[in-house]
């Protein structure tokens, strides 16, 4: 009988600690009761520093989300460094992000290049290298990189939504294509022979590459002009994106051009490049443009600009760049929101791989994300877009690549 009674007290003790045990705070390096540590690298400078802006509205997002009380009571301690757009340095600052600082995760670095440069270290040292700021198809890849996950619509679909229209539209077009030479530039060439098919060998009658130490790529431009396509793919960043704009314009060249989405900024392209050498690009969105009439009243947007002038007052209002910092820093608070106190790394992958129809307020209606163990693309639907001068138009349906 004592025997028994003894059995009955351990079983009850047990059964009364199972949810304290449950409950318990669960952290890595990087999160506390007070603080959770993020890391990113950014081009701050070099040729691709017009993104730069996305890192700083991204650190003004966290400051306001640390004003309002954090997340679950916990500050955000962001760390965002300066890699030049360089994958030897981007290396170089991660392994101190990590090794050093201790941060939990690293977030938003920008570029294929520099991604791919950092995506075996991070996964081997099993560091989330969370919503990457490229789309390359690459990221989507839980069983091959279960540490890494994308976060905006891939290169190869944007690219394949392309082909599809020059072949409804325009189907004996001669295409040029210009694009970077690396991962990210043939990312979306690949995308767009696929879509193309059997007809892209005919179709495309000139291909030129060029390389982000290159001055300009206004060389490339008069011999895509001299290949007598009249129709102009542009598959370049910002800087290269705005002289190739300039160029073919000035030279009399006149093809139905399109515009790869990492550069439809109106603010840090198109105004750069000239906005009336601008009226009829074409490209894809799934963010509001932030000079698009049709969002004046928008309360997403409304919201987005309050937040901009009281926290990032130097930032450009006409800069889509700085809406996609903004809802993909809103992606990464969702993230952690639903982390609870448990700030694992296993669990923030977990977390980030369990979006429910989210919609940050500045992406296109008709447009969520949702991802899951075997799905790490968040974005999968975008809709066509043409600038009048002003802004970008939307034209046509969403179209959602996840779609069966």
């Amino acid at each position: 009988m004592p025997t028994n009674h003894l059995l009955i007290v351990v079983s009850a003790a047990l059964a009364f600690a199972a949810p304290t045990a449950i409950a318990q705070k669960k952290y890595d390096a990087g999160a506390s009761d007070t603080e959770i540590r993020i890391g990113q690298t950014m081009p701050y400078s070099g040729p691709a520093s017009a993104y730069g802006t996305i890192g700083k509205v991204e650190a003004a997002y966290f400051k306001k989300i640390n004003d309002e009380g954090g997340i679950n009571g916990r500050k955000i301690n962001f760390v965002s460094l300066d890699d030049g757009y360089s994958p030897p340095k981007a290396v170089e600052m991660v392994r101190k992000l990590v090794e050093q600082d201790e941060v939990l995760l690293v977030f938003q670095t920008l570029g294929t290049a520099v991604n791919t440069a950092i995506q075996k270290y991070l996964n081997t040292k099993k560091v989330p290298q969370l919503f990457v700021a490229t789309g390359a198809t690459k990221w989507n890849d839980p069983q091959g990189n279960p540490w890494t996950m994308g976060w905006q619509p891939n290169y190869q679909t944007e690219t394949t939504i392309y082909a599809k229209h020059i072949l409804k539209e325009k189907p004996n077009a001669k295409i040029a294509v210009l694009y970077q030479n690396d991962d990210y530039g043939k990312d979306y060439l690949k995308g767009l022979k696929d879509g193309l098919g059997d007809k892209a060998a005919k179709m495309i009658v000139a291909e030129v590459s060029y390389e982000v130490s290159d001055p300009t790529v206004d060389s490339q431009i008069v011999q895509l002009q001299g290949s007598g396509a009249d129709v102009f793919v542009n598959i370049t960043t910002p800087k290269f994106a705005a002289q190739a704009i300039r160029k073919a314009y000035d030279i009399g060249w006149k093809p139905v051009h399109y515009l790869n989405n990492v550069s439809v900024g109106v603010g840090s392209v198109l105004t750069p490049a000239g906005l009336e050498k601008s009226v009829g690009l074409i490209s894809t969105a799934y963010v509001k443009d932030p000079t698009d009439p049709q969002w004046d009243n928008d309360p997403g947007m409304d919201e987005w600009r309050t937040f901009m002038k009281k926290y990032y007052p130097d930032g450009g209002l006409s800069d889509n760049f700085n809406v996609y910092g903004y809802a993909a820093a809103q992606t990464l608070v969702q993230v952690l929101k639903q982390c609870g106190d448990n700030l694992t790394r296993e669990n923030v992958m977990k977390q980030a791989a369990n979006l429910k129809d989210f919609a940050p307020n500045t992406l296109l209606p008709g447009i969520k994300m949702n991802t899951s163990s075997s799905d790490f693309a968040p974005i999968q639907a975008v809709q066509l877009i043409r600038f009048d001068g002003k802004s970008w138009v939307r034209f046509g349906e969403v179209i959602d690549s996840a779609a069966r």
